[in-house]
C-alpha cells in the first residue's frame, strides 16, 4: 500500500533549523508532484512548500527564503530544509503526494519552535 513517511521533527528555538524528510512507498515517485503543509492548533492546513516532478519549487510567502524543498527521486524522499525558523512555523507538518487524480497524505511529524 502507499506510504508517506515523515521524519525529522523535534523541538528547536527561535533562529534555529530542522531538516524534515518524508519517505515514499507503493508509488511512482518521480511522477508525483510532493508538497509539504502544514497545520498549527486552531488553525487551518497550508500548503507551505511544493516541488513539481521536474525540480521546480514554489513556497508560501511565510517561508520565502528561509525553507527549501528538494527531492530525491531515486530514493523517494521529499525534504524540507527549514532555516531561522519562527514561533509561528511551529505546526504539524505533512507529507503531500499528487499525481492527477490521486493523492496521498503522510501522518505527519511535529515541530515546536520555542525557547
Amino acid at each position: 500500500q502507499v506510504q508517506l513517511v515523515e521524519s525529522g521533527g523535534d523541538l528547536v528555538q527561535p533562529g534555529g533549523s530542522l531538516r524534515l524528510s518524508c519517505a515514499a512507498s507503493g508509488i511512482n515517485f518521480s511522477i508525483y508532484a510532493m508538497c509539504w503543509y502544514r497545520q498549527a492548533p486552531g488553525k487551518q492546513r497550508e500548503l507551505v512548500a511544493g516541488i513539481t516532478v521536474n525540480g521546480f519549487a514554489n513556497y508560501a510567502d511565510s517561508v520565502k527564503g528561509r525553507f527549501a524543498i528538494s527531492r530525491d527521486n531515486a530514493k523517494k524522499t521529499v525534504s524540507l530544509h527549514m532555516n531561522r525558523l519562527k514561533p509561528d512555523d511551529a505546526a504539524v507538518y505533512y507529507c503531500y503526494a499528487q499525481y492527477s487524480e490521486n493523492y496521498y497524505w503522510g501522518q505527519g511529524t511535529q515541530v515546536t519552535v520555542s525557547s
